[in-house]
C-alpha cells in the first residue's frame, strides 16, 4: 500500500468546529463538555488515538452546526491544553486558534461544595480560578482536581 492509501480520511464539515489535537484519548470527555449526545442534532465525527507529528497520538472532534463559545472554549482547554479551534464556513477554515489557558472561568463550573454561596440560590455566578492542580472556587476555596466534565453547568 502506498502512504497515501495509509491516510487516515474524515470529510469535511461545511459550517461548524473542528477541535484539533486533543489529548489522546480525551475526545469523549470534550464531547461531554459540549453536551453532545445526540439529542441535538449535531452530526459529530471523532478520530480517537490517531498519530500526530506534534503529539504522537492525539484525537480530533468535528461539530458540524456549531461554533463554540467562549466559555466553552475555557474548559476545554482545561482538559485539553493542546487542542486546536477551527471555525469552519463553507468548507474553509475562517479562524485557527490554539485554546488558551484562562486564569478564570465564569458561569460554566458548579461548585461542588453544597455549603458555598453558588449554591444557596442566590443570584451568584460561579467563578473559579484556574490553578496549575485544577480550579478552585473564589467563593468559598473549594479545589476541583478532577473530573472537570461532573461540574459543568447545563
Amino acid at each position: 500500500m502506498t502512504e497515501t492509501e495509509t491516510e487516515l480520511r474524515v470529510s469535511k464539515i461545511k459550517n461548524g468546529t473542528v477541535i484539533d489535537h486533543v489529548t489522546a484519548g480525551e475526545a469523549l470527555r470534550v464531547l461531554a463538555i459540549l453536551d453532545i449526545d445526540g439529542s441535538g442534532g449535531e452530526t459529530v465525527s471523532l478520530g480517537i488515538n490517531v498519530p500526530s507529528d506534534r503529539l504522537g497520538r492525539k484525537d480530533i472532534v468535528k461539530v458540524e452546526g456549531r461554533e463554540l463559545s467562549q466559555g466553552e472554549v475555557d474548559v476545554l482547554s482545561l482538559i485539553a491544553p493542546d487542542a486546536t479551534i477551527n471555525i469552519v464556513r463553507e468548507y474553509e477554515v475562517v479562524e485557527k486558534a490554539r485554546v488558551e489557558r484562562p486564569s478564570d472561568v465564569r458561569d460554566v463550573l458548579q461548585c461542588p461544595n453544597s455549603s458555598c454561596i453558588t449554591n444557596a440560590g442566590e443570584p451568584v455566578i460561579t467563578e473559579f480560578e484556574v490553578l496549575d492542580e485544577g480550579v478552585r472556587c473564589r467563593y468559598c476555596d473549594t479545589i476541583i482536581r478532577d473530573h472537570l466534565t461532573d461540574h459543568i453547568q447545563t
